[in-house]
């Protein structure tokens, strides 16, 4: 969402001068590739770009092809083929050993439900949501590139198809959290071959302590775009982190911070008698992470006072808190935290990525 974000902010500073726009948008990839299907990167005519669709490789010739894009007033899609590490495709050998599909879409931006406004729409919602986005059609009078936000509410519909059409596809989608790409024909005959994309809404996280160590969780956590909710004495909160934080509460009022299944909450007070009266409130909680700071004897004899059974807490509790990386230090610490926290969100179980079979990502389907 971060990324999403910075693409506004640029769309916002540009929108109503000379320069005209086009978005760059992954649609589609097999085997390796740095960045997933969904990344995006917005490119002005003149050359300013924010986003990005790889680790760097793909941005330059990106840039040219949004250009183009903007300059013929008409989507094109390009398809960077790294199977053979071919470095005179593009120019540079990228040494990704993948295929990266990337659709350039120029932006109206006189217009209210352009690509870029229905992006808007997701991050003032600040929920998930499912976006259309047509990549491919036999119908050459089709707006490739076009999206919408699919409201389950009104069952609009996506061109001529009706949405109960993809009922069951976008079901997947919702579901399992990750895109996927279909193909559908409508009565007359003509084939659509729709992204159905997942967008999470904002990792809140709730950091509840007010020592030195938090600090350094804030900072690091608000470099990853996250709605950060602070717990602690406020009277022991530095200006410098409190600007970091989308608000602050006194540990009384523990109940009024807000929690749902995008909320991770770190428990790292160094107090006992504190944690003994907050863990209670938390347990049953809507979270998707617990985690609480502090060696397995300490959790013993918490547990034994609250009269909580070990072996039946709830698998979104994690104490002590973090993956097993040696951490020593609170930058490390919190490295670790923060890890543990991604891994959960992502269903991973944060082993090392060399013991991991198969791809880096799931693929995707289609």
């Amino acid at each position: 969402m971060k990324e999403i974000r910075s693409i506004i902010q640029l769309y916002d500073q540009l929108k109503n001068g000379v320069d005209k726009l086009a978005l760059a948008t992954v649609v589609r990839i097999e085997e390796s590739s740095y960045r997933r299907v969904g990344a995006r990167m917005l490119v002005s005519s003149s050359g300013q770009w924010t986003g990005g669709i790889s680790g760097g490789c793909l941005e330059g010739d990106a840039l040219r092809r949004a250009q183009k894009a903007i300059f013929d007033n008409k989507p094109s899609t390009v398809t960077y083929d790294t199977m053979d590490d071919d470095a005179n495709q593009i120019g540079v050998g990228l040494g990704c050993n993948g295929i990266i599909e990337v659709l350039f879409t120029p932006i109206d931006t006189l217009s209210n439900n352009n690509s870029i406004e229905q992006l808007r729409q997701i991050v003032e919602k600040n929920d998930s949501a499912i976006l259309l986005q047509l990549i491919n059609s036999s119908n050459k009078q089709d707006p490739i590139g076009q999206t919408q936000l699919f409201d389950s509410l009104t069952q609009a519909i996506y061109f001529d198809l009706e949405t109960n059409a993809l009922t069951e596809e976008i079901n997947k989608v919702r579901i399992k959290r990750r895109p996927q790409i279909v193909e559908v024909s409508n009565v007359q005959g003509i084939k659509r071959t729709i992204l159905i994309e997942y967008l999470r809404p904002e990792t809140r996280l709730v950091v509840i302590g007010d020592n030195y160590d938090v600090r350094v969780l804030l900072k690091i956590a608000s470099e990853l775009g996250w709605d950060i909710h602070w717990v602690g004495r406020k009277k022991k909160m530095t200006k410098s982190s409190v600007s970091l934080v989308k608000k602050i509460y006194e540990y009384e009022e523990i109940d009024q911070v807000p929690k749902d299944e995008f909320t991770a909450v770190v428990l790292m007070t160094h107090d006992y008698e504190w944690d003994k009266r907050i863990l209670p409130k938390l347990m049953g909680a809507r979270v998707v992470y617990l985690g609480m700071l502090g060696p397995k004897k300490r959790w013993i004899k918490l547990s034994e006072d609250l009269g909580i059974a070990r072996d039946k807490t709830p698998d979104k509790f994690h104490t002590p808190v973090g993956l097993d990386i040696g951490a020593e230090t609170p930058e490390e610490i919190t490295i670790s935290i923060l890890s543990e926290i991604i891994a959960t969100m992502r269903q991973r179980e944060g082993r090392a990525l060399r013991e991991r079979k198969g791809t880096i990502h799931d693929r995707i389907q289609s």
